[in-house]
């Protein structure tokens, strides 16, 4: 018996059984049977397709003695219907209760969805007898074409930034209120906390076939956006309290209306910064799904290219703004936290009505706020470096220094993070990353993160360069290109984006060896240790040209 013929003396003993129904007198059981129509239609076919599995295991046990052939191909139909069954069972029983999020059930036990899983099936019925779905093929020049130009276009985002910080540095609001220089790197920081965990995260759902129905596809949509929203909120109110005690504490000086401005402007910052770059990413993935190209190398540069500067202006104009008011309208800094911080119940309802951002709305906060700790630090950095004449010129290259670390980083680990997902089951690793970690295990080597892992380092060095002559030639910041000031610069941005991707390699398959989703963890880890050490070597590097001799205009003017 085929599952067709199976199916259709299902469906004539389901209308037999109704037309007999039909004709008896209405009866308790009547309740019943309108509940039993109230199934969903999933689980109606996993039963079915649980009966052709049964069918096809008794068939092939049948034939066992006469074809060895047959016995194999009815083995592998049973295999394939079974592992229907299990990803129907999945998605009903582990996504109704939130108990998984929208990347858990992605290929768990090596299990694909949608077309992905067809696709298996065909190779299998060619003779293939591969159990995994093989990632789609890339050239060595698609990919560094798909790398490079998201890249440079982030790479301008972040010189824009810079500039923007080197004007708004004289701004008021910036020179009495030094704390908010510690919010920067927080709130830029949340670039990777939050854009290119959602870029990194829906880019491998695209990749692994999640958003091939439009319904999931929405569903991982919006939730993600409502998600990040309350995680926005939280993490800008949590942004300015680090930058209070961090301020207070070297100095021992507290002013609570300046305080209320802090907390004012980083919620206010990190909710329309994250909400339009939000919306700006999903249609750049979207995009990238209907015209071929890999979202992993695309989304999270473009998360970054206008983030920095977003965020940056969004940040000087309202406490700018804010600032203003505070002697004749002091409530309106107030007035304003509060209304950011009602909107989070709402936010907080529409993701948990999504099984997808549920799980992530009770356990995502850990990296997200171990990320914005890290950032701080950062920013404590820069606001004692910022504070010292000698070296102020530091101001224009911070974001660029650390967005394009961050950047670069974010694309390694988003490739690593979907080759785990297509090749291994949550808690296994490859081969090659079993065992101590070596440097050389990042760079050495012919495989697709290997290749990219080389191409992004040495992408850095042409890609400093234009950003440093862009810089200069519209004159902008307080310094002048001179050979020594280039050499120390691209070293430390080169020391940097080195660290950054060795710990990248070791970090993503730490945190899938351990059953977590990389791409909900790692990248805001990562992102945040760019802020750190990019600040922390790009203040060594400006005090080495300050003691070597290096003070004229081009150092900290």
């Amino acid at each position: 018996m085929s599952i067709q013929s199976l199916q259709g003396a299902i469906g004539e003993s389901l209308g037999s059984s109704l037309t007999v129904l039909s004709l008896k007198p209405v009866s308790p059981g009547w309740i019943a049977s309108i509940f039993h129509t109230m199934v969903p239609t999933g689980y109606t076919k996993l039963q079915e397709e649980r009966l052709a599995m049964v069918d096809l295991g008794a068939k092939s046990e049948a034939n066992s003695l006469q074809n060895g052939y047959r016995q194999e191909t009815s083995h592998i139909e049973g295999r394939r219907v079974l592992d229907r069954a299990s990803r129907a069972s999945l998605t009903l029983a582990d996504c109704g209760d939130g108990d998984c999020s929208e990347t858990e059930p992605m290929l768990t036990e090596r299990r694909l969805s949608g077309e992905e899983a067809d696709g298996e099936e065909e190779e299998e019925e060619e003779g293939l007898g591969s159990n995994t779905q093989n990632m789609p093929k890339e050239s060595v020049l698609a990919m560094a074409f798909q790398i490079l130009v998201p890249f440079l276009l982030a790479g301008f985002g972040t010189v824009s930034a810079g500039m923007v910080l080197d004007v708004v540095q004289h701004w008021e609001a910036f020179q009495y209120i030094t704390e908010i220089f510690i919010l920067v790197p927080a709130l830029l920081g949340l670039k990777g906390n939050l854009e290119m965990t959602l870029a990194s995260r829906l880019s491998t759902a695209v990749n692994v076939g999640k958003m091939d129905s439009p319904i999931e596809k929405w569903n991982l949509i919006i939730g993600n956006l409502a998600l990040k929203q309350v995680q926005a909120t939280v993490v800008g109110f949590l942004a300015a309290v680090a930058a209070v005690v961090l301020g207070w504490i070297p100095e021992g000086k507290f002013q609570m209306s300046h305080a209320v401005l802090l907390c004012s402007s980083s919620v206010a910052t990190a909710f329309i910064a994250s909400l339009l770059q939000g919306i700006i990413m999903v249609g750049v993935i979207v995009g990238s799904k209907k015209t071929g190209i890999n979202p992993d190398n695309v989304a999270t540069p473009i998360a970054a290219s206008f983030g920095d500067l977003i965020t940056l202006a969004i940040l000087a104009w309202i406490s700018q703004g804010l600032y203003k008011c505070l002697d004749s309208y002091p409530y309106v800094s107030s007035l304003v936290w509060a209304f950011f911080m009602c909107l989070t119940p709402l936010w907080i309802v529409i993701s948990s009505k999504h099984p997808a951002s549920r799980t992530l709305l009770y356990s995502g906060w850990e990296p997200v706020i171990t990320a914005m700790v890290i950032s701080s630090i950062g920013g404590l950095i820069l606001d004692k470096t910022v504070s010292d004449p000698n070296l102020a010129g530091i101001v224009v290259y911070t974001p660029v220094v650390n967005g394009i670390g961050g950047n670069l980083v974010a694309i390694q680990s988003s490739r690593i993070s979907t080759h785990l997902h297509f090749h291994c089951a949550p808690g296994e690793v490859p081969n090659e990353a079993k065992g101590c970690y070596y440097p050389c295990r990042t760079f050495c080597g012919t495989g697709a993160n290997h290749r990219s892992a080389q191409m992004l380092f040495l992408s850095a060095i042409p890609g400093h360069l234009i950003f440093l002559y862009a810089i200069h030639f519209m004159k902008s910041g307080h310094t002048t290109l001179t050979p020594i000031f280039m050499s120390v610069y691209l070293a430390a941005a080169m020391l940097q984006v080195l660290l950054l991707l060795c710990i990248a390699d070791w970090m993503v398959h730490s945190i899938w060896r351990s059953g977590k989703d990389p791409d909900s963890f790692s990248i805001p880890y990562l992102t945040a240790l760019g802020d750190l050490l990019g600040t922390a070597l790009l203040a060594l590097s400006f005090h080495f040209l300050w003691l070597i001799g290096d003070q004229d205009s081009d150092v900290g003017d």
